[in-house]
């Protein structure tokens, strides 16, 4: 092939280890540190050696990169400590490239897994709210039983403020209280659940006790406290490292603050060089602290000051507050413009002059073709969004906040909106433990937050409701809602997502066919479906 280079057979032999395939146009770098890869791609952008070449003469070859010690290359003793004491040495090679083309996006070229344990569910919606570069996973409250103890002690985070304050020993106990209602209702409520969904014979065991287990699970989350620990893995390259590694480190939560010095040591180990500026010395994230101090304090009296001129509506529930009058002529024009030589404005008029037949034909145009929900739209969908303010449980929230390219915000935790009664407990001895554990939870969070406001957050269980905001265009939409309305997921969070889509429906019809893989039935035991056809597959 033309422009292909040519190397010897002792250059093949070291590249060999480095790249898929030493000849072809296409192929994957690998067994390379990230320090390494990241500089390696973004000098790579500014070369016109293929890239193959500039490993072996600028990185391989070159003593000034530490590459042996680093890639654990030789027979010298390359423990995990000697590379870190390389990559150190060799910073200012990696730095200078990095730092060279200014450019934030060079720390999109390198990456990192990072396991985060024993984390509070409030710190994970922190940490997850930072989501572009980065996909989290965080463990189930829905497949998991939070009963476990250590050392005789429930797994929670005892947050420093309240447990040197006079707070502590209501904070324990109600904590406490919670994982022992948690615990005690398991087997009251597997036992009815069994009874009023016997398994039927064509079921296998292992398939009706894993639905069992997350119908129970669904029911009782909520009596966790957000102070429930939980953990988290996290890929990321290293701005979005960068970024979470400030934001969590001028939180103000403590738990947060610590989790953010714990990170960036861990990730100093592998990318150093993307997330120098989140250093707390580096003079970048002294001008970040400033400027989040400032801002969050300023919005925070201002808040204050202008709270005593609005009413604060407690009404559960999802509201569409927010969408363009002019949505369907958008979507219909993005969706002819890639395929036109007209201009999008002009497109945009000639479309609000079509008759509903013809703007019918190019709507569907879109969506005819769908045969299932992994299918994604075109792009043209994006130009029609919504803004909807949603007031429902915590735990539904933590379910749907995930989505990335969601723009979302939420308050502050608190027991003032109220909380959902799992159907499943009610007009039975288990609400009466559930609504007093509820009533404890409400009770410990009004006394602690009259000092500590933002500490009394962990007392709050996971079925006290929020309130937050979604702001998404059509395309996010659909594949939120056709999503999170599957028969296996929670049903708080199902009727959210199925009234996300009937408002928008209702409110412009022409988007109906947009939502062709929405669910809006309802189902007794949601992940019967989805665990056969697992058993299935494991057979």
């Amino acid at each position: 092939m033309s422009g292909q280079e040519e190397f010897s057979e002792k250059q093949l032999k070291i590249l060999e280890q480095f790249v898929t395939n030493t000849s072809g146009n296409v192929f994957v770098v690998r067994n390379l540190p990230e320090v390494i890869k990241g500089a390696l791609f973004s000098r790579y952008s500014r070369s016109a050696s293929g890239l193959r070449s500039l490993l072996l003469q600028e990185f391989i070859l070159n003593e000034e990169t530490a590459f042996v010690e680093i890639a654990g290359l030789g027979d010298q003793d390359f423990s995990a400590e000697n590379q870190y004491k390389a990559i150190q040495k060799a910073q200012n090679f990696y730095d200078r490239i990095l730092d060279g083309y200014g450019d934030d996006s060079i720390g999109e070229l390198g990456g990192a897994h990072l396991a985060m344990e024993n984390v509070s569910i409030l710190a994970a919606k922190v940490i997850e709210d930072v989501r572009i570069g980065g996909s989290p996973l965080e463990k189930s409250t829905r497949y998991i039983y939070f009963d476990q103890k250590v050392n005789n002690a429930y797994l929670f985070y005892q947050e420093p403020m309240i447990m040197a304050s006079a707070y502590r020993d209501l904070y324990l106990e109600t904590c406490n209280f919670l994982f022992d209602t948690y615990c005690k209702l398991i087997p009251s409520l597997t036992a009815v659940l069994e009874k009023k969904f016997p398994r039927e014979h064509h079921i296998s065991k292992s398939a009706y006790t894993a639905a069992l287990r997350a119908k129970v699970l669904d029911c009782i989350r909520g009596l966790l406290p957000a102070s429930a620990l939980t953990n988290l893995g996290i890929y990321g390259n290293g701005r979005f490292y960068d970024h979470l590694l400030r934001k969590m480190q001028t939180h103000n939560l403590a738990e947060l603050q610590e989790l953010g010095r714990a990170s960036h040591g861990e990730l100093f180990k592998v990318i150093p060089s993307f997330i120098r500026r989140s250093d707390p010395s580096h003079k970048f994230f002294q001008s970040y602290a400033t400027f989040m101090e400032h801002t969050s304090s300023e919005l925070s009296q201002l808040a204050h000051h202008h709270a005593v001129h609005l009413s604060c509506h407690q009404h559960n529930g999802v509201f569409l507050i927010h969408s363009d009058e002019h949505a369907v002529r958008k979507v219909a024009a993005g969706l002819l413009f890639e395929y036109s030589s007209a201009g999008l404005e002009d497109l945009e008029k000639y479309c609000d002059r079509l008759s509903e037949e013809d703007l019918s034909r190019i709507l569907d145009a879109g969506s005819a073709w769908r045969e299932n929900r992994r299918h994604k739209s075109p792009r043209a969908l994006e130009r029609a969004d919504f803004t909807f303010e949603i007031l429902a449980d915590f735990g539904a929230y933590r379910d749907l906040q995930r989505h990335r390219l969601l723009s979302q915000q939420r308050q502050k935790l608190t027991c003032q909106y109220g909380y959902y009664i799992p159907e499943e407990l009610q007009n039975t001895d288990m609400e009466k433990e559930y609504i007093e554990a509820m009533g404890k939870a409400k009770k410990a969070y009004d006394i602690i937050a009259t000092e500590l406001p933002e500490e009394a957050q962990y007392v709050v269980p996971l079925a006290y409701h929020l309130r937050f905001y979604f702001h998404c265009n059509l395309r996010e939409l659909q594949w939120l809602c056709e999503l999170r309305s599957s028969p296996a997921g929670h049903s708080n969070y199902r009727y959210i997502a199925q009234e996300m889509a009937l408002q928008v429906c209702k409110r412009f019809p022409s988007f109906e066919r947009y939502f062709k893989f929405m669910d809006y039935e309802g189902y007794e035991l949601g992940r019967m479906g989805q665990e056969i056809r697992r058993e299935e597959k494991r057979i």
